[in-house]
C-alpha cells in the first residue's frame, strides 16, 4: 500500500509534535517534491499558527497558508455543540483531500492540548485520522513519569487506536530522563519495533536572546549577526557589588542589570576577557536609561566584545519577572536548536524503515532542499573524522557545531585547546564534543617531518624544511589524512586554494590511473541537479586532461547518486564546426569512451543543446544524452568559472563547492567567501568522499 499522508497526534501538552513533525518533514522532503503540511484545526483563522509558519518557512512548501488549516476551535467548538459531528469531519475531509490530490504526501498535525475543551476531547484526533486514512503517530511525553506509566500509556494508546480501526504507524516517546532511559527501552522494545525513544535535552526548552528580545520588545544596544541563537540557563539580577556578583556567574547566565550600575557593567566586560570567569549570554540594561557614554565609548573600542546588550524600559524587579514567564520559542532562524533537534531525530530513529513504510515514489525532481539533505543522510550512514585546520575563524565554528549536533560526522580542530574553548564559549557555541590538537606541541609534529623528508627527500627537501613545512596547519591536516589520523581535511575560509591544494598533491597524490586533480560544482537548479566540471582548478587543459576530468566528474557523480550522462560542451555542436578548441572537445570525448563505454556521453556540444529537450530534438534528434545531460564538462576554466557564477547568480541555483578530485584522499577547497551553510554541506561531502575511499 502506498502511504500519501501520515497524522502526528501527541496526548500532552510539551510532548513534542513539533520536533516529529521536523523529523519527518525531513526523510518527506529527501524524496519527494511536493509536500504539504495540514493541520484540520487552528486556534483561529485571523492569528498565525506557529507550527504551520515554522514549517512553511523552514522547507519552502509549494502552499498558501490558508490551505494548510482546516477550522477554526470556536466554529469546531460551535459544530459539535450542535451535534453536526458528520457534516464537520466532511468538512475536514474536503480541505484535506484536496491536498492529497494535488500533493505528493501530506504530513498531518493534529489538535493541541492546549485546544482540548468538554466539547473537544482527544479522541478526535483519532476520529480525524481514521476519516483522512491516515496511519498514526502517536506522541508520549515521558517528562516527570516512571517507565511503567508511560510503558502502560503506550499499550493503551495502541489499544485504542487498533480500536478505532485506525492504522498506527509508530509511536514516538518524548522527554525520558537518563534514569528512565535503559528500563523504559527494555519495556518498549519488546512492544514493537516501531517506538522510538529520545531522551530529555534540556537545551531545546531554554530561552535564547532572541525570546527575550521579542516577548520584552528589547533594543539592541551590541547585537552580533548570530547572538539570537545564544542560549540562556539562568537569569541573574546584579543586586550586590562588583565584588560579589562576580562570585555568583555560571556559564550562559543573562544578567539584569540598572543601566546606571557603571561598576557592574564594567567588571562584566572584564570578566568576558579573562580566563578566571564564565562567559554569559547577554546583558539586560533596565530603566530606559542610557548607557553612559564613556562605557559605550568603552566597548566600541574593544576587539572581539562577543556579548550582546539590551534595553528595555522596565525597572529591574519587574524586567527579571518578565524574563521568567517567557516560554522558549522554535524559529526558522533556530540554527543551533534545529541541527540538535534534527540530530537527535536521526540519532535515535530508523530512518530506512521509516522510508519503506512510506514507500516514497522516486521521481526525476531533485531541488536543492532534497539534495542537501540526501548529503546530510549519506554522511551519518558511516561517521567519518573530517579536520578542520582553520579553527580562528567564526564560520568554521560554527558549522563545526552544527555537524556535531546533526550527527554529521566528527570534527577535529587543530588550534590550542584553551584559547579555542575561550574562543567558542565566547560566541555562546558548544563544541566539547570536537577533538582538539595544538599542533604546534602535537608529539605528531616530529613524525609528520620526518614522513615528509623521506618523501621528498629525492627532490632536495631538507629536514629543516620539512620541518618548517609541517608547522603550517594545512600541511599538518593533510599528513593526518594521509597517515589516518583524519578521513578527510575541509580548509580555504582562510587560505588560498593554493595553499589547500599543494599540500595533497605533495603528499597524498592522485588516484591509480587519475593523472590530474580538478574540481567540480554541485549546481543545485529549481528542480534538478547538474554537474559542473571543471569551474576551479585547471586553467586550460588538453584532450587527455579533459577527458580525465570528465570520467572524475562522472565518478563522482555516481557515488553521489546520479544517473549520469556527460556533455562535452564546446561552441559547436556535432561535426558543425572545426578548429582547435572544438578539436580538443571532440578527441576527449573520444578517449573518454575509450576508457570508459558504459557511461553515456557527447561531445563536442553546446550548453542549450546538452539540457533543452527541444533544442537537442533539432540538433542531435538520435542521441542519448542531448537534452538530458547533468554532468557538463567546460573545455577551460575561463568558460567554466564563469558560466557557473552566472547561473548562480542569475537563476537562483545554489553552488555547491568547489569538490576537489582525483585525490588518493579527500581534501576540499572552501571559498574565502563561504557561509557556514557552504562549509557543512562542503564537509559532509568530503565524509562521503572518504566513505567511498
Amino acid at each position: 500500500m502506498n502511504i500519501k499522508s501520515l497524522y502526528i497526534s501527541a496526548q500532552e501538552k510539551g510532548a513534542g509534535t513539533l520536533f516529529v513533525s521536523m523529523g519527518m518533514m525531513e526523510i518527506l522532503k529527501r524524496n519527494l517534491h511536493k509536500v504539504a503540511f495540514f493541520r484540520p484545526i487552528v486556534y483561529s483563522k485571523s492569528k498565525l499558527d506557529g507550527d504551520i509558519d515554522f514549517i512553511l518557512k523552514r522547507y519552502d512548501l509549494d502552499m498558501n497558508h490558508e490551505d494548510s488549516y482546516g477550522l477554526d476551535i470556536e466554529y469546531v467548538e460551535m459544530m459539535l455543540a450542535s451535534n453536526r459531528y458528520n457534516e464537520l469531519i466532511n468538512e475536514l475531509i474536503t480541505k484535506f483531500k484536496k491536498l492529497e490530490k494535488n500533493y505528493d504526501f501530506v504530513l498531518c498535525e493534529g489538535i493541541r492540548r492546549s485546544f482540548l475543551s468538554k466539547t473537544i476531547n482527544y479522541d478526535l484526533n483519532i476520529k480525524i485520522a481514521q476519516n483522512f486514512g491516515s496511519p498514526l503517530i502517536n506522541i508520549v511525553n515521558a517528562k516527570d513519569r516512571t517507565p511503567r506509566e508511560v510503558y502502560e500509556d503506550v499499550l493503551m494508546e495502541s489499544e485504542n487506536i487498533s480500536k478505532d480501526a485506525c492504522s498506527s504507524f509508530a509511536t514516538f516517546v518524548n522527554r525520558i530522563d537518563e534514569q528512565s532511559y535503559m528500563e523504559l527501552e527494555k519495556k518498549l522494545k519488546k512492544h514493537s519495533k516501531k517506538v522510538y525513544l529520545f531522551k530529555e535535552m534540556e537545551e531545546l526548552g531554554r530561552l535564547t536572546v532572541q525570546d527575550v528580545v521579542e516577548s520584552l520588545d528589547a533594543k539592541s544596544i551590541v547585537f552580533g549577526e548570530k547572538d539570537h541563537t545564544r542560549i540562556i540557563k539562568k537569569v541573574k539580577v546584579a543586586a550586590l557589588s562588583v565584588d560579589n556578583f562576580l562570585s555568583q556567574l555560571e556559564e550562559d547566565d543573562l544578567v539584569v542589570v540598572p543601566s546606571d550600575r557603571s561598576d557592574i557593567i564594567l567588571g562584566l566586560i572584564v570578566a568576558l576577557y579573562s580566563k578566571n570567569y564564565p562567559n554569559i549570554s547577554a546583558i539586560v540594561l533596565t530603566h530606559d536609561i542610557e548607557m553612559g557614554k564613556n562605557i559605550q565609548n568603552l566597548i566600541d573600542g574593544l576587539d572581539d566584545f562577543n556579548i550582546p546588550i539590551l534595553s528595555v524600559s522596565t525597572d529591574t524587579y519587574k524586567s527579571a519577572k518578565n524574563i521568567s514567564k517567557i516560554d522558549a520559542k522554535l524559529r526558522v532562524t533556530s540554527e543551533r536548536k534545529i541541527a540538535l533537534i534534527l540530530g537527535l531525530f536521526h540519532q535515535n530513529v530508523d530512518i530506512k524503515a521509516i522510508e519503506k513504510g512510506i514507500v516514497c515514489a522516486s521521481s526525476d525532481t531533485m531541488t536543492p532542499m532534497m539534495f542537501e539533505y540526501k548529503l546530510f543522510e549519506l554522511a551519518r550512514l558511516h561517521k567519518k573524522r573530517i579536520v578542520l585546520p582553520e579553527s580562528k575563524d567564526e564560520r568554521v565554528l560554527r558549522a563545526a557545531e552544527i555537524i556535531l549536533r546533526r550527527g554529521l560526522g566528527e570534527v577535529i580542530l587543530l588550534g590550542d585547546e584553551e584559547e579555542l574553548k575561550e574562543s567558542y564559549l565566547r560566541l555562546g557555541l558548544d563544541l566539547s564534543e570536537a577533538t582538539v590538537i595544538n599542533y604546534l606541541d602535537s608529539e605528531l609534529m616530529q613524525v609528520f617531518a620526518d614522513e615528509f623528508y623521506e618523501r621528498r627527500k629525492d627532490k632536495g627537501l631538507s629536514k629543516k624544511a620539512a620541518l618548517d613545512a609541517m608547522q603550517h596547519v594545512n600541511y599538518f591536516a593533510t599528513m593526518m589524512v594521509e597517515l589516518g589520523y583524519a578521513d578527510g581535511m575541509v580548509s580555504g575560509a582562510v587560505h588560498s586554494t593554493g595553499e589547500t591544494i599543494r599540500p595533497a598533491l605533495q603528499i597524498i597524490k592522485t588516484l591509480p590511473n587519475i593523472s590530474i586533480v580538478s574540481s567540480l560544482f554541485f549546481m543545485c537548479l529549481k528542480t534538478k541537479v547538474l554537474v559542473y566540471g571543471d569551474c576551479a582548478v585547471n586553467q586550460d587543459p588538453d584532450a587527455d586532461e579533459l577527458a580525465q576530468i570528465a570520467l572524475s566528474c562522472s565518478d563522482t557523480a555516481e557515488a553521489f547518486g546520479l544517473d549520469v550522462k556527460v556533455a562535452m560542451l564546446s561552441y559547436s555542436t556535432g561535426d558543425s564546426g572545426h578548429g582547435k578548441d572544438v578539436d580538443k572537445v571532440r578527441k576527449a570525448t573520444q578517449i573518454f569512451k575509450q576508457k570508459n563505454p558504459n557511461i553515456p556521453i557527447e561531445g563536442p556540444i553546446q550548453y542549450d543543446a546538452a539540457v533543452n529537450k527541444k533544442v537537442a530534438s533539432s540538433k542531435l534528434p538520435n542521441s542519448k544524452v542531448a537534452g538530458k545531460a547533468n554532468v557538463l564538462i567546460f573545455p577551460d576554466l575561463n568558460t567554466g568559472n564563469n558560466t557557473y557564477k552566472a547561473v548562480e547568480r542569475s537563476s537562483d541555483a545554489v553552488a555547491i563547492g568547489p569538490i576537489l578530485q582525483g585525490l588518493n584522499k579527500p581534501i576540499n577547497d572552501l571559498s574565502r567567501g563561504c557561509s557556514v551553510e557552504d562549509i557543512v554541506n562542503t564537509v559532509a561531502i568530503t565524509a562521503i568522499q572518504a566513505q567511498k575511499q
